[in-house]
């Protein structure tokens, strides 16, 4: 792909190539060919500027990489081929597979993200976002539940997009798994230190819906934050990491409303 080519998504404006991907390994199942994305992960840019953003994302040395940048204006780039694998989730996980880039579509959203006091996200890039996820997963036919943050695929490592993504606003364009957050009320609650059948239910839970959770029965750092990593996505009313009423109950709905 070259600067003067046309990107593979009508959403995008152009090209701005990167040299970071290669080829997606594993196979897809159909004949021996190269796995194909069946993921869409999502990810802020966590930097000051868009500038030095994008110097990072082409820079040999840095080997990161995504398939798209979305800009605070709207404007989309892509930067590696749909079909090559782009270096963007790193160490990951997601319903047991390991390799979440050979899996996977990378979009990096610019936005200084915790460092820089996780701003709202401008409405034209929360427009941008949308129609590109929409076209991504049409074409690629990704599965709702598999569109996902990079913090869900890397709980204890990750913490983007963040909390404050607006990830109803997906929802009601019909890309992602959505249910509305429970409210947050009284009640019991686990967290660092507790363990006993109750923890290995709620491991079992996180480990259903598809995070890399083991069933240990206890409540360890590990959990602590897989919980913080599904509130930011699910429940991001309050991102503590204690499992609360609230947070059980919509993780109980989400699993309800997986497909069959």
């Amino acid at each position: 792909m070259t600067a003067a080519a046309r990107p593979e998504s009508p959403v995008a404006q152009g090209v701005l190539p990167s040299p970071n991907h290669g080829e997606r390994r594993g196979k897809a199942g159909d004949g021996g060919l190269p796995a194909r994305p069946d993921m869409l992960v999502l990810h802020y840019t966590g930097m000051e500027t868009a500038a030095a953003a994008i110097s990072r994302l082409r820079d040999p040395l840095a080997e990161v990489s995504a398939h798209y940048v979305v800009f605070e204006d709207g404007r989309v780039l892509q930067m590696v081929p749909e079909a090559r694998r782009a270096w963007h989730a790193g160490a990951a996980c997601w319903r047991g597979e390991r390799d979440v880039n050979s899996r996977s579509l990378g979009v990096e959203i610019v936005h200084p993200g915790h460092a820089g006091g996780l701003p709202p996200y401008p409405e034209a890039q929360v427009e941008a976002v949308v129609a590109l996820a929409a076209d991504l997963c049409a074409r690629w036919r990704i599965p709702p539940e598999r569109v996902l943050g990079h913090s869900d695929v890397a709980p204890e490592r990750k913490e983007d997009p963040g909390e404050n993504f607006p990830w109803d606003r997906l929802a009601a364009a019909g890309v992602g798994h959505f249910v509305p957050p429970v409210p947050i009320r009284d009640g019991r609650f686990f967290a660092r230190g507790d363990a006993g059948q109750p923890v290995e239910a709620l491991q079992a839970m996180l480990g259903l819906y598809g995070y890399d959770q083991p069933v240990t029965g206890m409540f360890e750092d590990r959990t602590h934050a897989v919980v913080a990593a599904f509130q930011r996505h699910f429940r991001p009313a309050r991102v503590d990491g204690v499992a609360d009423a609230s947070t059980i109950t919509t993780l109980r709905d989400l699993i309800a409303a997986l497909p069959g």
